[in-house]
């Protein structure tokens, strides 16, 4: 099975079909009438549709178990054809297309055995993902291209050379994954003072993006929070909060990270922590739907 860990729960929806064409009128009046002799063929084959949907990851193999918050199954006669509608819906890390389609299938299915004794030539045809939402494609469509970044990292070992840095270049890495090009990289002590001035001069140059990574622990030189915060402008608690949750799931230590957020400007100032893991797991948690923030302050470059 595919490795879903990273991925945020979101709501996802999806919208399958299917078609079963019948060869007779009279096939026709019998189910809406409900002279079939196998019973009322949409109610039997909605029941049966419904199972399926949530049976569905345990008769496709590589498919994740998941719930089924909503699903909903339609039919439509058009002429010989009735045409089958399923849609689900779920709060979680992967989507729910499999599931329509299977269920639209054995819906189809359901009324082909249950017609097949009235009318000889039933034919199944065009089982299709009609649509899809949810999850960090339906994102794709908001470009980022034009925005800048820079990447502090904030450590007195690494600043005195007794250190190597990781996190911060693995930072970058992922921002490039969003078509963000990082324009700049340091690694300050952990000082407020020093910090401090790094914030207003990449705030100045007009970046927009600007994360420091490191220092947002308990430690006693663990000072970023406290220097950023306070330049902040309009801070933003809900960023950092779904960081924390993020990293909650993976490891009890991540509600001990003090990270905030918030905008200075038309600039989006992060604060990540130190530990390859942490700096990573917290930008994953967020990216991209981060990046709305410059639809709604208008800072994206075009």
């Amino acid at each position: 099975m595919v490795n879903i860990t990273d991925k945020s729960n979101t709501l996802r929806k999806a919208i399958a079909s299917a078609i079963v064409r019948v060869s007779d009128p009279a096939t026709v009046v019998a189910i809406k009438n409900r002279t079939v002799p196998k019973g009322d063929v949409f109610e039997f084959s909605r029941a049966a549709g419904l199972l399926a949907i949530k049976k569905t990851s345990d008769v496709i193999p590589d498919c994740h178990p998941l719930p089924i918050e909503f699903a909903s199954i339609q039919h439509s006669i058009e002429g010989l054809e009735i045409w089958i509608t399923v849609e689900v819906h779920t709060i979680y890390k992967t989507g729910v297309e499999v599931e329509a389609m299977h269920g639209a299938s054995v819906t189809a299915l359901t009324m082909y055995d249950m017609l097949k004794p009235i009318d000889k030539s039933i034919e199944i045809g065009s089982i299709k993902l009609v649509s899809k939402t949810g999850g960090k494609s339906s994102l794709k469509k908001e470009q980022h291209n034009s925005l800048r970044s820079a990447v502090v990292v904030c450590s007195d070992t690494i600043a005195a050379g007794h250190g190597t840095d990781e996190s911060g270049k693995m930072i970058i890495a992922q921002l490039e994954k969003q078509g963000i090009t990082n324009e700049s990289y340091e690694v300050v002590p952990d000082d407020t003072t020093r910090i401090q001035a790094a914030v207003k001069g990449f705030t100045h140059a007009g970046v927009d993006v600007l994360i420091f990574v490191g220092g947002t622990g308990l430690g006693p030189r663990d000072n970023t929070p406290d220097a950023i915060q306070p330049l902040l402008e309009k801070e933003i608690p809900g960023i950092m909060e779904v960081a924390r949750r993020y990293g909650q799931d993976r490891t009890p230590y991540a509600m001990l990270s003090r990270g905030v957020a918030g905008m200075i400007g038309k600039t989006l100032v992060l604060t990540l922590p130190g530990s390859k893991a942490g700096a990573v797991e917290s930008l994953e948690a967020v990216l991209p739907h981060v990046l709305h923030v410059f639809r709604i302050v208008g800072g994206e470059r075009h």
